[in-house]
């Protein structure tokens, strides 16, 4: 059975735009992803809130993971704060499974994101850089976009779906509805 490494943001310190933060919305996706993962027999390790993004990437290099998943949303810098809108995902330039894997998320986020979607190599961020296994962050969307950060909290599932669906399909496995 194929292992996911999920890693939803541990960034408490970033405000939703009316009410949470960061760390407290991608893990709800996180929890409603384990449905769907469990149910189209991919198995999965999760960080925990109380980790460091070091203990994190270390903790996924330990395991054996198949691909490590990183599950955060976007903040616009302080001079355009709130006017921004997309979904960014991230991948490793140099990994071919990591950027086949980033662009399964693209084409299936696509589906229920309406505001654009951008796929980006990077070198500098750690949780695609450093870790053992091909590596995608996805951006959510904006959570100090009153727009975007309440299509957030409107879509948990939906995203937790998505994002299910695109394990799923870049593991070639079946995607699989859970039993209520």
């Amino acid at each position: 059975m194929p292992t996911v490494y999920l890693s939803p943001s541990l960034q408490e310190y970033n405000p939703f735009i009316g009410g949470g933060n960061e760390e407290y919305y991608m893990n709800l996706i996180a929890d409603a992803m384990e449905p769907y993962l469990r149910a189209s027999g991919i198995n999965f390790v999760r960080n925990s809130p109380e980790m460091t993004l070091r203990q994190a990437i270390d903790q996924s290099n330990a395991g054996n993971n198949d691909v490590h998943l990183a599950i955060h949303s976007n903040a616009s810098p302080a001079a355009s704060a709130g006017s921004n809108v997309g979904a960014d995902i991230y991948y490793y330039p140099t990994s071919s499974k990591g950027e086949r894997f980033a662009n399964i998320i693209a084409d299936n986020y696509e589906k229920i994101y309406p505001r654009g979607i951008d796929v980006i190599p990077t070198t500098t961020l750690a949780e695609v850089r450093q870790t053992k296994a091909p590596a995608v962050l996805i951006e959510t969307a904006f959570h100090d976009n009153p727009t975007d950060a309440n299509w957030i909290r409107n879509n948990i599932n939906n995203i937790a779906k998505s994002l299910s669906q695109s394990l799923a399909e870049y593991f070639g496995v079946p995607f699989v509805e859970p039993n209520p």
